[in-house]
C-alpha cells in the first residue's frame, strides 16, 4: 500500500501538523462568556486542534493555535462560548 503523504501511514507523527500556528486566514474566534462557563471541559475533549486551555478556572481557546472551526462553540451544552468575527 503507497501513502501519499506523510501523515496518512499507520506511523504519522500528525502533532507537528496540530501544532503549526494559525496564519491570518482565520475569519472568527471563540470568546468564553466567563460567567455561563460550567467548566464541563467538553470543547477542550472535542477541540480537533488542541487549543483550549484552563485559565483562572475556565476554558479559553490560545488563539495562537484556533483555526477558528467553531467545534467548541457547537458542543458547550451552556452556551458559554461564541464566535466573533476577525477584526481586520
Amino acid at each position: 500500500m503507497r501513502f501519499r503523504t506523510d501523515y496518512e501511514a499507520p506511523w504519522a507523527n500528525c502533532k507537528e501538523r496540530i501544532d503549526a500556528k494559525t496564519g491570518e486566514w482565520r475569519f472568527q474566534r471563540p470568546v468564553t462568556k466567563v460567567g455561563k462557563c460550567r467548566e464541563c471541559g467538553w470543547c477542550y475533549i472535542y477541540c480537533p486542534s488542541g487549543c483550549r486551555e484552563v485559565k483562572e478556572g475556565y476554558f479559553s481557546a490560545n488563539l495562537d493555535y484556533c483555526k477558528g472551526c467553531g467545534v467548541c462553540a457547537r458542543v458547550c451544552p451552556g452556551k458559554a462560548i461564541m464566535l466573533v468575527r476577525e477584526e481586520g
